[in-house]
C-alpha cells in the first residue's frame, strides 16, 4: 500500500492524505460495483 501511495504522490503531486482518500474512494467504488471482489480489494488496499 505504501508503494502505491508513494507512486501516486510522486506522479500526480498529491499529499499523503489526498492520496489515501483517493485510494479509499477507488476501493469503495470497486466493492460497490463488484461485491464479489470485496475480499480481494480489502487485501490489495490494506495498510
Amino acid at each position: 500500500m505504501n508503494e502505491l501511495i508513494d507512486r501516486i504522490k510522486n506522479e500526480v503531486g498529491l499529499t499523503s492524505e489526498q492520496t489515501t482518500k483517493v485510494i479509499e474512494i477507488i476501493a469503495a467504488f470497486v466493492k460497490e460495483k463488484y461485491p464479489m471482489l470485496s475480499g480481494a480489494v480489502n487485501n490489495i488496499f490494506k495498510k
